[in-house]
Parts: structure tokens; sequence; C-alpha cells
């Protein structure tokens, strides 16, 4: 009984030192950034490729002009981009080729890249038009979080989904995440049933949709190293404490939002260097009246 007794002590303690770890940086780290936020009011812009015309970019808080923006950001992606671009029209295309009233956006923010993603990206937009694809220069490397914040704040859609340029998630995902969305507001609201003003829409109602690679889990457990999966627990728990019970995946860059529950979540980040797939973002999302947590399986 000792012996247990002294090998339950040794984990309970091995698990508050690594919990002390992840916890003490992200507090260390806000508040040293707390009042970093002289990138806040940097303003956003994008080139016209056909008249090399800086352009200053909308805001969140004006009117939305499409119905979904995808949010592309990209640091050094040359490699990857291009594929990641091309499922990602090919497929917007064949939307609107079935629902003519289908808008779309493309913003890719360049993070300050030192190799051809902008020239690669600038190609996307003189094949289809600056009004579908933008590019968003930030001149200097930020982090993705400015990046993917940037975007956000500065797209034209009533729907905003961040997706990485890596391709990891099928674009056409975001349908699950989109039905989603009108499948809460429908339900917390009673949208369309007892809303009669005609411009209400869905980029009024605050929800979030996160796409979720949670059920790789077990998987994923059986091939790393067993310090690996404690890390894991310990970084779990964290989220736990701090956003409370339902969020199982934080890393997945596939999460969408309605343009109030984006003018609601980015006008109050600060953090630019780490990314925004971080514990303290998925508390602020649990301020909006509606999250829904989805999974790509």
């Amino acid at each position: 009984m000792w012996v247990l007794s002294m090998i339950v002590e040794l984990l309970a303690g091995l698990l508050l030192m690594v919990t002390s770890l992840l916890v003490f940086p992200i507090i260390f780290e806000s508040y040293k950034r707390r009042f970093n936020d002289k990138h806040v009011d940097a303003p956003a812009i994008f080139e016209d490729p056909n008249s090399l015309k800086q352009v200053p970019c909308p805001h969140i808080h004006d009117p939305a002009e499409k119905y979904v923006s995808l949010i592309v950001p990209a640091f050094n992606e040359e490699h990857r981009l291009p594929a990641t671009l091309d499922e990602t029209m090919n497929y917007l295309q064949q939307r609107v080729a079935k629902d003519k009233s289908f808008t779309y956006e493309v913003v890719i923010v360049d993070d300050g890249s030192a190799d051809a993603t902008k020239s690669l990206a600038f190609g996307f937009v003189k094949k289809y038009t600056v009004d579908n694809v933008r590019v968003i220069l930030l001149g200097r490397n930020h982090g993705k979080g400015e990046a993917i914040r940037k975007g956000m704040l500065n797209a034209r859609g009533e729907l905003l989904l961040m997706l990485d340029a890596d391709g990891a998630t099928k674009v056409n995902d975001l349908e699950k995440l989109e039905n989603q969305i009108h499948a809460v507001a429908k339900k917390e609201f009673n949208w369309g049933a007892t809303v009669t003003d005609s411009n209400f829409r869905i980029s009024d109602f605050p929800i979030a949709a996160f796409g979720s690679c949670a059920y790789l889990e077990e998987k994923a457990l059986a091939t790393r190293m067993w310090y690996c999966n404690l890390l894991m627990v310990g970084f779990h728990l964290v989220v736990l404490l701090a956003a409370g019970p339902g969020i199982r995946d934080t890393q997945c860059g596939f999460k969408m939002f309605t343009r109030a529950a984006a003018s609601k979540l980015f006008t109050n980040m600060r953090l630019k260097s780490m990314p925004l797939d971080t514990s303290k973002w998925q508390l602020l999302a649990r301020q909006l009246l509606a999250n829904v947590h989805y999974s790509l399986s």
C-alpha cells in the first residue's frame, strides 16, 4: 500500500508539474503582451494586380458583401499553397455553378513570406479576379495569430472560415460547419419562424463552429511515445480548466464564424505571434451565444 501511495503521489506531482509548465508560459506571455497592441490599428491593404494600386480592405463592422469568406494565412507556403488553392477554387466554382446566389471570396494573408508565396497568390487573383481572391500584405512576419486576425477583420463574408494553407482539411467539409451554424441559428433564435425582418441574416447571429480531428486520437495514442501522451493529457487538462468541458481539439485549423461572432472575438485579440488555436480564444468563444464543436470524421 505504501508503495502504491508513493506512485500515486509521484504521478500527481508529475501531472502538476506538467500542468504548471503549460500554464505559466501562457500567463507570462499574455501579461508581457497585454499592452503590445500597436499592430491592432495598422490598416490592412490588398493590392489590385491590374493597377498595382494598394487598396484599403473593408472592415468586419461593414455590412457583408459575400456569403462566405475563406481566410488562408500563409508564411513561406510556395510549395503547399497552389494545390490547396486549386482544390478550394474548384469547389467554390462548382457551388457557384449549382447556385448562382452563392458568393464567395478567398483572402490569402501573406505574413511577410520570403519565398514565392506572394507571386503565386497573385496568380490566383489574376485568374479569378480581385473580387473573388484577395491577398492581404502584412509587410513583415507577425505570426499566424495576427495573419488570421487581420484576415477575419477585413473579410466581407457573412460566414468566415479559417483554412490552413497545407490543405490538411478538405475544403468541402466547410458544409458541415455551415450546416451546423444554420441549425443552431434556427434552434436558438427561431430564425425563419419568428424573425420578420427581411434584413436579418445569418451573419447577425454570434455562432462559432469548430472542426475537430479528435476522432484520430486513438490512432495517435497508439503511435506516439508515452511522454508525448502524458503531455497531451496535461494540455487537455489546461483546456478543460480554462474553457470548460466539450472542447476536445483546439489545434484543428478549420473553424467557421458568423460575422457577428468574428466581430466579438477578433476585435479583442492582442496576441499575434502565438497561433490563435489556444485555450484563451476558445474561452472567448464560449462567451458567444452558441458554440458548435463538429467532428470532421
